[in-house]
């Protein structure tokens, strides 16, 4: 399937190449998971605090930095994609344009230190996480949605190596 993942970076990083591969690896699976059967295009931002605050300030209107954030394109409901694409479709391009998410590279290395675990598995849970969202998780309650999200992120971490629950 031809997914075309477009990251920027706009924070300094020497582990550019294995931040890249793992968002990569992490949006191909949850894909895959999901069962995505469309080529689709993924734009993700990785940043620092100073960036994802300034991001969550002028669409959220939150004045603080957070791990990520996610903009979906379309308003799916979760598990239930289309199972016609043709009107997600854009013409230009013949890729479905899911969405946008911006990741915190800075939070990401702050938490996985929190948590006990690598960066890695920090950086490709906030990915995974992420691309539920885009594909029409939420977890918005407490209570079943944000159960059927978690166990989605699980199902699908331990689907890539490296990404299991240490």
């Amino acid at each position: 399937m031809k997914y075309k993942i477009n990251i920027t970076f706009d924070c300094f990083t020497l582990q550019r190449f294995a931040v890249t591969s793992i968002i990569r690896k992490c949006i191909e699976a949850s894909l895959q998971a999901e069962k995505v059967n469309v080529p689709c295009e993924i734009n993700v931002l990785v940043t620092d605090n100073k960036g994802i605050h300034a991001i969550n300030l002028a669409s959220r209107n939150i004045d603080k930095p957070t791990d990520v954030l996610s903009f979906p394109m379309f308003s799916f409901e979760a598990g239930c994609l289309p199972e016609n694409w043709d009107s997600y479709i854009d013409p230009e391009t013949g890729l479905c344009p899911l969405g946008d998410m911006a990741i915190s590279l800075e939070r990401a290395v702050a938490q996985a230190k929190d948590f006990g675990h690598s960066t890695r598995r920090e950086i490709g849970y906030l990915t995974i996480h992420s691309m539920l969202h885009l594909l029409g998780y939420d977890h918005l309650d407490e209570g079943e949605q944000k159960a059927q999200m978690r166990q989605r992120e699980e199902i699908i971490a331990s689907s890539i190596a490296g990404m299991q629950r240490d």
